[in-house]
């Protein structure tokens, strides 16, 4: 049977072991009064524990490890940060006859094997998620807090990357509301590219062109790259010559890296996304300021509907005539720019100034957003979850990527109430 220590570490803080006449290695009896409290920091696993040996009251902290010779392999007895240790806590005892001047309790015959079987069970189990079999099992209490929980871990972490952006742009949050926009309307093959373009064209520069769309479009596109071949389309044309003069105008450097058309649905290209920013730009330059004054999801909607111009509604590229179709954002776009952009905005935004009213906004529009369809979502249906809306979704996300793929069931809700069951 392989035991971890963070295993032991979660057996410990839930007591899940027979407590029954405890005894140290040196036969003196022992009461626990409290296990203490779990420390992810450094030093010791418990802070504040208390414990009885042989009837003395003992206040100070406890260390687990898988094995008591452990305690010397890391390093402890020359570590003042383990000098008020007062109890070490193994699973095996294999210094027999050396005293660490310690009290050592051995876990090995007192921890349920089923509970055991089952953890390791999960850690070599391949799949969606290892609990897969069980998870239905847990009630619906437990689901609805730990969601709860997941959706802020998610928006506390999305929030944290807001916040060093806006810090890169000295606290000018228009600029990352831009910046964070075009890195959603590049999706995942062009996020970082779009991103880019964007920092290559400040606010500042984009405003003086609020209501010349093609100058818009002819820089966004001329930054990507999308310009520099030869055309024989009028429109292209034009979008090329604005470009030159900008770019030396406002000595524009392009950004490295080119934007990709390959695996995308053509409604997705590039070039339709670059135009529908452009007209998003020309709508408002104050984006943000907008957005915070909004109260209700379906205005946020109007804003953010908007279609890419005239020329594009026949085209999919550059010199590529086809037949008429309006490109408008779309639904399933503007939803991504909520959950993606918006909300996280608000989020830390209302993080940021101690404004709660905003981060309640944030969670409110997830909430009446529809969920994300993705891989990740399609797999938590065909094990019987569904999600209702866009925090349901984002919970999901959340829990698959940063729990279960990382094999992090000690410290998922789901986890501790199915090993509760075994134990």
């Amino acid at each position: 049977m392989n035991m971890t220590e963070r295993l032991l570490q979660f057996i410990w803080q839930f007591q899940y072991f027979n407590r029954h006449q405890l005894c140290t290695t040196e036969g003196s009896a022992l009461h626990i009064i409290h296990p203490g409290k779990y420390n992810t920091n450094q030093g010791p696993d418990f802070l504040e524990a208390a414990i009885k040996i042989d009837g003395i009251t003992l206040a100070g902290n406890i260390e687990l490890h898988v094995y008591s010779s452990d305690w010397n392999r890391h390093g402890h007895q020359q570590d003042t940060n383990y000098k008020n240790v007062i109890l070490h806590v193994v699973w095996q005892h294999d210094m027999p006859g050396h005293s660490l001047f310690v009290p050592v309790l051995v876990l090995e015959n007192r921890i349920a094997a089923i509970l055991l079987g089952q953890y390791n069970e999960w850690m070599q189990k391949p799949g969606f998620i290892a609990c897969a079999g069980a998870i239905k099992e847990v009630n619906d209490l437990v689901w609805t807090a730990w969601t709860e929980r997941l959706l802020a871990e998610r928006m506390l972490r999305k929030s944290g990357y807001v916040l060093q952006l806006l810090e890169t742009n000295k606290q000018h949050w228009e600029e990352t509301c831009w910046q964070l926009l075009a890195n959603n309307f590049g999706m995942r093959v062009n996020a970082g590219a779009f991103e880019n373009i964007a920092r290559s064209l400040p606010l500042s520069i984009l405003a003086r062109h609020k209501n010349q769309v093609a100058v818009l479009e002819a820089m966004l596109m001329g930054q990507a790259g999308l310009l520099d071949q030869p055309f024989t389309d009028d429109y292209a044309l034009l979008l090329q010559r604005e470009y030159r003069f900008h770019q030396h105008k406002y000595q524009l450097r392009k950004v490295s890296g080119n934007v990709f058309f390959l695996r995308m649905r053509p409604a997705a290209f590039p070039t339709i996304r670059l135009s529908q920013l452009a007209m998003l730009l020309h709508s408002s330059m104050h984006l943000f300021a907008a957005i915070k004054e909004i109260s209700s999801l379906r205005e946020l909607c109007m804003l953010l509907n908007v279609s890419a111009n005239d020329y594009w509604h026949y085209h999919y590229r550059f010199d590529e005539p086809g037949g008429y179709q309006v490109k408008n954002l779309g639904s399933n776009m503007i939803n991504s720019i909520i959950v993606n952009t918006v909300a996280p905005l608000l989020f830390a935004c209302g993080l940021y100034h101690k404004e709660q009213s905003l981060k309640e906004k944030a969670i409110q529009w997830l909430t009446e957003t529809d969920a994300e369809k993705n891989n990740i979502t399609k797999g938590w249906h065909e094990i019987g979850i569904g999600a209702k809306n866009a925090s349901h979704s984002q919970a999901l996300l959340e829990l698959k990527t940063r729990y279960c793929d990382e094999k992090r069931c000690l410290d998922c809700a789901v986890g501790n109430a199915l090993l509760k069951q075994k134990r």
